[in-house]
Parts: C-alpha cells; sequence; structure tokens
C-alpha cells in the first residue's frame, strides 16, 4: 500500500469544504485509530487471516471512519454501509481497484480480465462478460446445473447410508467447480464423482496466495521464495495452460459449426463471439482472463456461502423447518425441478440473503483514490487506499432491528433496508454473476432439504466456525451428517428413487 499522508506538488488537494454541511473537512491524519509503532505502524496487530475482525473490533472502538497505518502509509477505513455504498457506486470513475493488485497479477503472468481491469478496457470486457451472464443465458443451462446437483445428491446419499462424516466445504468446492468449469466451458469436469481435475487441483493455492501478496509490505518473493509462492507461480502457470487450450478448442467448434456464434451453448463460446463483433475492444487473451476469473471466483464465494448458510439454517431449527417445509411444498424433488419451482422459493432466498449479510464472502474491499475526493466529512487524496468493511458494525440497529441476530422473515418485509446489505458490492462493478450464485445456492438447498434431515453440522472443536479470509471469508473445517429423509416426509423422492 502507499503512502497517501503526505501532500505532493504534482498531486491537487481534495476540496476543504464538500460534504454539504459547511463545516472543514477533515484530513487522513486528523482521524482517530489504533495506536501505531514507528516504521510497522499497525502492521505488529495484523493477523491476515482475521484481518476483517481486526478492522471491526477498532470500528466499534473508534467510530465508523477511521486511519490505519501500513508501513509504507496510512489508509482510510469505512465500515458506515451508506459511506461503503458511495464508494462502491464512484467505481471505477473515482476509485480504481488497488494498483498493487493488478501489479501482483502481471507480475504473476495472470492474464487480464474483468477484475482486476480499469478504464476503457473494463468496460469493454463488462460489456462482453455481461452478455454472458445474462439471465436469459444462465436459464439455459438450468438442466446442467440440476444434473450436478443431483451427483452430488448421490454423494451424499451414500455418505448417510455409511453414517459418514461430509467435508460440507469440499464437498460444496466440488459443486461448484462443476458447474462453472460446465457453464464457462461446456466442459463436464464431474469432479464429484471423478474427483479433482488439474483446474481444480490448482485453484485452492491461487487467490490465497494472490491476497498474501497484495497485502504484504515488502516483495520478499521477488528475492526468496517460499513454498507457497512456488505453489501460487505453479498454479498460475498450469491453469493459464488449461484455459488457453479450452479457448482453442471452442474456436475450433466455432468454426466448424457458425451456428454456435449465434446461439452460444456456453458462456466462453458467448464471450469469443461478443469479442468478434467490430468494435468490441476485447481481445482473446481477456476472453481467457475472464473465463479464468470465472473459476476463481465462483468457486470459493458461493461455496462459503452456501456452508454459512446451512451452518446457520442448522443452528437455528424453526428457520431450517421453515425452509424445508416450503422446499417440500414447491421443489419436492430434483426429478423434476423447475426455475418456476425454484422462484418460488421465497424464505430459501430470504434465509440465503440473511446469511451474506452475517456471513458476507467478500466481508472488505478495497479500493483506491484516482483523484482527490472526499468521503462522508473527510478529504483524501489521490493514491489513497479506502478499505470498506462490508459487514454493518454498528451496534444501534440503526439499519437492521436486533441485527446480531440470524432472522430471515426480515428480508420479506418491505421495510427492510437493502441497501445495507450488499453481498455482490453496489454500483457499476457489482458482480456480474450474483444471479448464477443465487440460482446455484437455491438449487443446492433444495436438494438438501427435500432429500435430507440434517444430523449435524460441527467443527472439530464443537464451537462456533472460525471465520478465516484468504480472499474471501470461508468457515474453518465443518462436518455434517445427514440422514435421508423417509417416505413419510410427503416428499415422495425416497418412493421415486426406490422405484
Amino acid at each position: 500500500m502507499q503512502d497517501t499522508t503526505a501532500l505532493r506538488p504534482d498531486v491537487p488537494s481534495p476540496p476543504m469544504y464538500g460534504d454539504g454541511t459547511g463545516q472543514p473537512l477533515r484530513r487522513l491524519a486528523d482521524l482517530p485509530g489504533p495506536r501505531a509503532l514507528p516504521l510497522l505502524g499497525n502492521l505488529h496487530q495484523f493477523d491476515f487471516k482475521r484481518l476483517h475482525r481486526t478492522m471491526e473490533q477498532w470500528a466499534r472502538k473508534h467510530g465508523p471512519v477511521f486511519r490505519v497505518k501500513f508501513p509504507t502509509g496510512a489508509f482510510l477505513v469505512v465500515a458506515d454501509p451508506d459511506l461503503v455504498g458511495k464508494v462502491l457506486r464512484e467505481r471505477p470513475d473515482t476509485f480504481r481497484r488497488p494498483t498493487v493488485l493488478s501489479a501482483v497479477a502481471a507480475e504473476l503472468g495472470a492474464m487480464p480480465g474483468l477484475f482486476d481491469s480499469e478504464g476503457a478496457a473494463w468496460r469493454d470486457q463488462r460489456r462482453m462478460v455481461m452478455q454472458a451472464f445474462a439471465p436469459h443465458a444462465v436459464k439455459s443451462y438450468f438442466p446442467s446445473l440440476v444434473q450436478v446437483a443431483r451427483r452430488l445428491q448421490r454423494r451424499w446419499e451414500n455418505a448417510a447410508a455409511t453414517g459418514q462424516a461430509i467435508d460440507l466445504g469440499g464437498d460444496l468446492r466440488l459443486y461448484s467447480v462443476d458447474i462453472v468449469a460446465g457453464l464457462a466451458f461446456g466442459t463436464d469436469v464431474n469432479t464429484i464423482e471423478n474427483g479433482d481435475n488439474v483446474i481444480q487441483r490448482n485453484l485452492d493455492a491461487i487467490l490465497p496466495g494472490v491476497a498474501r501478496r497484495t497485502l504484504m509490505p515488502f516483495p520478499y518473493w521477488r528475492y526468496v521464495k517460499l513454498p507457497a509462492d512456488r505453489r501460487l507461480e505453479r498454479g498460475i502457470a498450469v491453469l493459464r495452460d488449461a484455459v488457453t487450450d479450452l479457448v482453442k478448442q471452442a474456436k475450433q467448434r466455432m468454426l466448424l459449426d457458425p451456428a454456435r456464434a449465434v446461439n452460444p451453448p456456453n458462456m466462453l463460446e458467448a464471450m469469443l463471439a461478443a469479442a468478434a463483433q467490430g468494435g468490441s475492444g476485447v481481445t482473446e487473451a481477456e476472453v481467457a482472463g475472464n473465463v479464468t476469473t470465472m473459476l476463481l471466483a465462483g468457486e470459493d464465494t458461493t461455496s462459503n456461502s452456501l456452508a454459512w448458510l446451512i451452518w446457520l439454517l442448522y443452528r437455528h431449527p424453526d428457520a431450517l423447518r421453515r425452509a424445508q417445509d416450503e422446499v417440500l411444498r414447491c421443489a419436492p424433488s430434483l426429478d423434476a425441478l423447475t426455475l418456476e419451482q425454484v422462484d418460488r422459493l421465497d424464505f430459501l432466498e430470504a434465509c440465503t440473503q440473511e446469511s451474506m449479510r452475517l456471513k458476507p464472502a467478500a466481508p472488505f474491499i478495497t479500493a483506491e483514490a484516482l483523484e482527490g475526493t472526499v468521503v462522508g466529512d473527510v478529504a483524501i487524496e489521490k493514491g489513497t487506499i479506502v478499505l470498506c468493511l462490508m459487514r454493518d458494525t454498528s451496534p444501534d440497529n440503526t439499519r437492521f432491528e436486533n441485527a446480531a441476530q440470524f432472522d430471515p422473515g426480515r428480508w420479506l418485509q418491505d421495510s427492510v433496508n437493502r441497501k445495507a446489505s450488499m453481498p455482490f458490492g453496489a454500483g457499476p462493478r457489482i458482480c456480474p454473476g450474483r444471479y448464477l450464485a443465487l440460482l446455484e445456492i437455491k438449487v443446492a438447498m433444495a436438494m438438501l432439504l427435500a432429500r435430507f434431515d440434517i444430523a449435524s453440522v460441527a467443527t472439530a472443536h464443537g464451537g462456533e466456525p472460525d471465520e478465516q479470509v484468504a480472499f474471501v471469508m470461508a468457515p474453518e473445517t465443518l462436518h455434517m451428517r445427514l440422514r435421508v429423509r423417509e417416505e413419510r416426509c410427503g416428499s415422495g423422492t425416497d418412493r421415486l428413487d426406490r422405484q
């Protein structure tokens, strides 16, 4: 992170008035914050796997806007949802992703994608990606999504029959990879039944490795490579080669069958078709980069959101019973599951929204000011890093009544403050895959609740799962035990499976 505290003659100063009150604005140096050491700043207080918890604790102590010092300078932390939304909505014109992210990606030789692109390149790629993620495109993949869920059901039936504990996070990652790979490439990788493949095997090392490098105050890996650095660079190289080969195969299919460009059967071919249009401004390398981004982002975010949701429902039996009753009434079996049935699962969607509010996949989002600007009553300079906390830590319940409680019913009320929860971000850079993610979650939950009763979900120590952040927030290892629902429960699934 770079120094933002010193005024530089080559950088225009931000305005001294501009928050609408006529009061003088504060500077970054004026803000409260945790006590820092010379040279180190607050670095000695960081546990990078739990950085979000440290920042949330400091927000409760110092207020919703405070300063944290890093060896290379100071950055602004914002915990107020209104101000967080303002910063996110002002991307990509006033704020961008931190330059260190694109620098790390470029150094690793990663292919450019929507996640780390800015300006005109981002706008060109955004148009292409939004075409591929349009609801009608995702809906066309629904039968394949159900097929993947059916494989997961068979895997969990075998575990239930033998009394085996399920590694919840591990199984849900296989589910997510199979869906994203099928939708992205039109390739049935089937890791659920066949085990991991070359792509999935290398995904787990990439996001944590990139996150670690972006947070390091010194690029030590340029001089000494740790085993984690070698795994990261090897994983990037293997993934890049695999995706490049898949792009070549897709281009060959489209060459042999031009109709595929008119009605692309998967996102890779949809992106290639969009990139081939005149004036698209998108290169083949950027297509490959965006497919890679889909894999990286789609595996962990959805699987962890599902794991947190299952944990929270198990801990709240009344909500679990209500969600299960709704599934048995509206979507009792994968054998005849339709999009219309999934769309009727209103309480299940409310449970998902509440789980993502309490356990967001991205507990913080960082942005970098492209110019001198104002956040609340704080004037910041160009280059200032702003860390936005995505989980509301305010203790006064002004945005959600009983904010710390898991209460899905709040999302069924018209009065709920939807803008105070932003699990997919906000503004122009809101996650383009949010429709797919919600569909994945609802199909998996419909399968689980219609076919099984949850006997237990537990950590090894029996307590609350620790929140661990690499690039997204994951629970520590959770083990789930299931019972196949008896025929008396009325779903009809057991009877169908025995016939």
